[in-house]
Formats: C-alpha cells, structure tokens, sequence
C-alpha cells in the first residue's frame, strides 16, 4: 500500500485529508508538521508522496522556521529524496501564484484548499505515485 505523507499545521484540514485519501484512495497516510520528521520520513522512504501545505506556522528544521516552499526546495535539492513526488496545498492560490510556487520549489504538482473534489483530489495524487 502506498503511503502519503502530509505536511499540514491545520488539524482540521490533515483530518479531511486522510479521510480522503484511505476511504476513496485506498492509501496509507502519515502527518506531521515538524521539518525535521519530514526529512527523516523522506530519507527513510517512509512515504512515497507528500502533501506539501505551502504556509505551515509551526514547522521546525534544524531549529529554524520553514514554510513548505523551503521544505520542498531542500527535499527536492538533495538527491537522496529529488525523486519524491511533492503536491503543495495551499489556501493563497492567486493568479500566477501556482506558477511561482512551483518553479521557487521544484513541487510537481499543486492543489487548492479547499478541496472540493475529493475524486480530483485523489485522482491527482494517484497520478504521481511511483509505478510499483
């Protein structure tokens, strides 16, 4: 079973989430917000793709403040976890936003908060998981 592992400081929103992804996806699911765990979970291949939240107000890496941009940039800059599909979620999705979050991160894929689709949602997660 593939797992997703989701970094999100919102309780209410890894709630919905993980619900979504194990009752429609079939997936296995993993939370923390700590940049830290992050990085040990990536390393470790405990997860095979993450659910990036772009503006997380607690995270911590190596006693620094990190949003889920920098996260993403430091996972997608090391080559031990470069290959790891990265989805950010985020709530702020202006126009041109998308493209910016992107390019600044290296992310392969972005999704909106809310989500409303929950089949869209994990139709787009499913789509990124490495083949067996």
């Amino acid at each position: 079973m593939k797992t997703v592992l989701i970094v999100e400081d919102d309780l209410i929103n890894a709630r919905v989430f993980s619900k979504i992804l194990t009752k429609r996806g079939g997936l296995a699911v993993k939370h923390t917000e700590d940049g830290d765990e992050v990085m040990h979970i990536a390393q470790s291949r405990e997860a095979d793709i993450i659910l990036m939240d772009v503006s997380l107000a607690r995270s911590v890496y190596q006693g620094k403040s990190v949003n889920g941009i920098q996260l993403t940039q430091l996972l997608k800059g090391d080559p031990q976890t470069a290959d790891l599909p990265i989805i950010l979620v985020t709530a702020h999705a202006m126009e041109g936003d998308r493209e910016n979050f992107l390019q600044q991160s290296g992310a392969d894929g972005y999704i909106s908060k809310p989500v409303v689709d929950h089949q869209a949602f994990v139709d787009q997660i499913v789509a990124l998981l490495p083949a067996e």
